[in-house]
């Protein structure tokens, strides 16, 4: 996405040029089939943009709608077909996160059931505006997640998710957000959505001043999420896990790298 804002956004030099943020998703291999952390945007959404997105999503992020960028091309480009994931975990249903659940039919979606209500029976004007219903116009094969579960590294009400992922509320950005965390048998891999924008905000505090103001425009809870991100800052300096955002381009271009685990998983990143 190339939003207007440059250094404001993601200090990338001239403030007049355009800033980028990615769409950050995992593919992750396990001897259950194939895992999708999020879907980015995707092909219905490339070829009507307005209709799926929104025009003011749209309008906003300026999204390079490039159909080698979607997660299913990505996933084809490296010898699978849509079919052969299984599953989908999505961290919340903005649609930069959800827009490429038509492309995945037959997945079954992991979502917290509290995302899931706030989509379905939105009741502020931020959450009209921001769930898209032609992003699930299909009837995805929905699996609501409850609250309640396991803790982990200090997070409570953890669910298990297929293939051994965790889903960690992280709640604030949107009602129902959640952070999945990954064990790829040397450390944690934590996506934490869009619980953060700017890897700043997890190593020293603080970010770019534009995107500061946006996640306060799209928050649903202020304090939770500001709690959340203070939780990801100190888990950030784990030894054994790897806490990444959504949107920020520094992080995925840090990631973009396969890990091996003797169960033959591996995390593939996909992102545009």
């Amino acid at each position: 996405m190339r939003p207007f804002g440059g250094r404001l956004l993601n200090e990338s030099g001239d403030r007049r040029a355009s800033a980028r943020l990615v769409c950050h998703c995992l593919l992750i291999e396990t001897d259950e089939g194939l895992i999708l952390v999020d879907t980015g945007i995707g092909t219905q959404a490339v070829a009507r943009p307005k209709d799926i997105l929104g025009r003011s999503f749209v309008a906003l992020t300026r999204p390079r709608l490039d159909l080698g960028e979607t997660a299913v091309r990505q996933i084809a480009a490296l010898g699978h077909t849509a079919d052969d994931v299984r599953h989908i975990v999505l961290t919340h249903l903005d649609v930069d996160h959800a827009g490429g659940l038509t492309d995945f039919p037959e997945a079954q979606v992991h979502v917290h059931v509290t995302e899931l209500e706030a989509a379905r029976r939105p009741v502020t004007l931020t959450e009209r505006e921001r769930y898209r219903t032609a992003v699930w116009s299909h009837r995805p094969r929905w699996v609501e997640h409850h609250a309640g579960g396991e803790r982990w590294h200090g997070f409570e009400a953890v669910r298990g998710l297929p293939g051994g992922l965790l889903l960690v509320p992280l709640a604030g950005h949107t009602r129902g957000h959640a952070g999945v965390a990954v064990d790829t048998g040397d450390g944690w891999l934590l996506h934490a959505g869009d619980a953060y924008y700017h890897h700043r905000q997890v190593e020293s505090g603080g970010c770019p001043v534009a995107l500061c103001a946006f996640q306060s425009v799209m928050q649903a809870d202020r304090t939770t999420r500001l709690h959340n991100v203070d939780r990801l800052r100190e888990l950030a300096r784990a030894d054994d896990v790897t806490v990444f955002s959504a949107h920020d381009p520094v992080e995925l271009e840090r990631r973009r790298t396969t890990v091996q685990e003797p169960s033959r998983r591996s995390s593939r990143r996909l992102g545009s």
